[in-house]
């Protein structure tokens, strides 16, 4: 995980839940998939000044989408 704000890690870890959630993988496996894809460091943090102001389904659908784009089981 890159340097960011306290917000920005929250957000992430938030993020991170909601996708095991939905995916039903445990949480470190979530992790890192999105680690080991750069989704969470390339997308989800890069991009949170606009991604924090959507809806957690909206972002879990989209988040699951880019996953699967980049070659990711989930």
């Amino acid at each position: 995980m890159t340097q960011c704000t306290v917000d920005e890690k929250d957000f992430g870890v938030f993020l991170i839940h909601r996708l095991a959630e939905r995916w039903g993988k445990p949480v470190p496996e979530t992790y890192l998939i999105l680690n080991n894809t750069d989704i969470l460091d390339g997308y989800i943090l890069k991009c949170y000044d606009t991604l924090h102001t959507l809806g957690t389904e909206y972002l879990v659908d989209d988040l699951t989408e880019y996953a699967r784009e980049k070659g990711a089981t989930v």
